[in-house]
């Protein structure tokens, strides 16, 4: 199982990316385990998990070909 995972904003400057693949993730809970311990700044940074452009608060199970946006805090006007 493959999931594309998106990085905006300051997150591009945290991973140094913009977007990666990662495999065998079961879970947001899992995936944001995987990551803060890639990128420890991660942990210390808000933002939310968005699957296929739907903002989510809870634990999710990620299925084959998501595509998951680490979405930091952001204002408009």
């Amino acid at each position: 199982m493959s999931i594309s995972i998106l990085f905006f904003g300051q997150l591009t400057d945290i991973t140094g990316c913009s977007q990666l693949k990662m495999d065998h993730v079961e879970d947001t809970d899992q995936l944001n385990a995987v990551l803060t311990d890639q990128y420890p700044l991660l942990a210390q940074t808000k933002y939310v998990i968005a699957i296929n452009k739907k903002i989510i608060r809870t634990k999710v199970a990620l299925s084959q070909e998501v595509e998951v946006a680490l979405l930091p805090p952001f204002s408009g006007g």
